[in-house]
């Protein structure tokens, strides 16, 4: 369980706790911010712990650790031979994502 993972007592923690599962709850997008080190991807699955989504896939996308010239073909798939090195096939992150969730990490600190 992520729950226990995200540790804080301080009252302004324990209110951000409550807002993601009341989130959770609601079929959107979320946003998370905050500064380097915080470890985002942590609340991100803790959100979709709390949501009806718990079940499908949580995929997780380090974006700055991938050449800008894939990025897309890791986000939405390609066919064999899209470029050099390319396996058969790779539906990509957003279709496995697809009734789950898709965490985009890292985007502002990509190149």
């Amino acid at each position: 369980m992520v729950k226990k993972f995200l540790i804080g007592e301080s009252a302004q923690h324990q209110q951000l706790i409550e807002k993601l599962a009341k989130i959770a709850a609601m079929d959107t997008e979320v946003l998370i911010s905050g500064p380097s080190g915080v470890d985002k991807e942590l609340y991100a699955r803790y959100v979709r712990q709390c949501s009806p989504r718990n079940t499908a896939a949580f995929v997780p996308v380090n974006c700055c650790t991938l050449p800008v010239d894939l990025l897309e073909n890791e986000l939405f798939g390609y066919v064999k031979g899209a470029f050099t090195g390319a396996r058969p096939h790779s539906e990509g992150a957003v279709v496995i994502a697809e009734g789950g969730t898709l965490f985009l990490g890292d985007v502002e600190r990509c190149p």
